[in-house]
């Protein structure tokens, strides 16, 4: 098993990939819904590097079929959805895709999903879009989630079952809304989901998006966050825990463009068993017209058995220095030795003191949904993945 920690605080820097690896800045990739404005996917690619390239399956096609599993929504009435075409203004308002398996989605699915929340929704307003699927054909699934001015609301993406899912989720957060997203990837063990979020937020808007990933072969999530006014807060959270032969990856990008804006990105995660792997990207770009930014991100890593590997890489690009703060810091390990002697010297066993760090480690984020059911059911699965590791 290997150890690594790392904490930086950055001002005007540049970054390095590694030996061998071409720096690419986040900012100046394609964005395009053409499969054919992108490279064939290698590891060369430092957006592929670590996601060898056999685990995407059929997803690798340029064309794929569209996704035919069940979409169950529960809602308060006033929520809307319907399937609209590319036609619709909504279809594509909060961003393109920046690699070619989500452009491939993009292009396959001849509609997207669109939830809308209303602009008189209240802070209890709760959505649970659940996306069943037992069919492992390649396919593309794209939704939208558009939370209208001066709205409070909760929507929950729950994916299980078993699928190969090229999926674009649109979320756009009008003025002053706030909006708690959240996306749970509890997919069976055969399963690979590569996602890509499209964050548009408003004026003086609220974002806390959530990732949640458990199930699945491969599991890859990259959420993009654009500005379209000032004051506006996007925060990122995002809890994983990988097993043995499991591929989790996550790449949260910011993009400042916008000046007086704010954002905090922390994801934690837990490993376990040979060859379980995680991966954890982040990139924020301030640019120069963003005066006033304010951002940290975080990425912190629990590695609780041998053969278990976490790459951990936080980015920070900045291009003007009359900000409010920048930061990240990124930090991945074994059990802390301290915490484990303070509960044993309580009378608490090694083992249940082992399973109550990684609990309380995890569940930061898990407390932050606000749905108590969701909670409540993905604190029996970290209980279930413990009983298998800390005994």
């Amino acid at each position: 098993m290997t150890e690594l920690s790392q904490t930086a605080q950055h001002g005007l820097s540049a970054h390095s990939h590694g030996a061998g690896v071409p720096l690419q800045i986040r900012s100046e990739r394609v964005r395009s819904a053409s499969v054919a404005d992108f490279e064939i996917i290698t590891q060369r690619e430092e957006q592929w590097r670590y996601l060898p390239v056999d685990r995407l399956g059929d997803l690798v096609d340029d064309v794929l079929a569209e996704f035919s599993g069940d979409i169950a929504l529960k809602a308060p009435d006033s929520v809307t959805t319907a399937w609209v075409g590319r036609e619709h203004p909504s279809f594509g308002a909060a961003g393109l895709p920046e690699d070619r398996v989500s452009a491939a989605g993009w292009a396959s699915a001849e509609a997207a999903y669109l939830v809308t929340i209303p602009s008189n929704a209240e802070q209890d307003c709760q959505v649970q879009l659940s996306v069943v699927s037992e069919d492992d054909t390649a396919s593309a699934l794209h939704v939208i989630v558009e939370a209208k001015t001066h709205s409070k609301s909760v929507v929950v993406l729950d994916h299980r079952g078993k699928a190969v899912l090229s999926e674009n989720v649109e979320i756009i957060v009008g003025d002053e809304a706030n909006l708690t997203l959240v996306s749970i990837q509890d997919w069976d063990e055969t399963s690979v989901h590569v996602a890509s979020h499209f964050c548009k937020l408003g004026r003086n808007s609220k974002l806390k998006h959530i990732v949640i990933s458990l199930g699945g072969k491969t599991v890859r999530i990259t959420p993009s966050v654009d500005y379209n006014g000032t004051g506006g807060d996007a925060e990122l959270l995002g809890m994983y825990f990988a097993d043995a032969g499991q591929h989790l990856e996550h790449r949260p990008y910011i993009d400042h463009s916008v000046a007086n804006c704010k954002s905090r990105v922390t994801y934690k995660g837990a490993l376990q068993g040979e060859k379980a792997h995680t991966v954890w990207v982040g990139d924020v770009l301030i640019r120069k017209e963003a005066e006033g930014t304010d951002t940290y991100e975080l990425n912190r890593n629990l590695l609780l058995t041998e053969g278990a590997r976490a790459d951990s890489v936080p980015n920070l690009e900045i291009e003007t220095g009359k900000i409010e703060g920048a930061g990240h810091a990124s930090a991945s390990g074994r059990f802390d030795d301290e915490q484990l002697f303070y509960l044993q010297a309580r009378g608490i066993s090694e083992s249940e003191a082992r399973r109550l760090v990684v609990y309380g480690f995890l569940n930061e984020i898990i407390q932050q949904i606000g749905v108590a059911e969701i909670e409540a059911r993905l604190t029996e699965s970290i209980e279930a993945e413990l009983a298998r590791s800390v005994n």
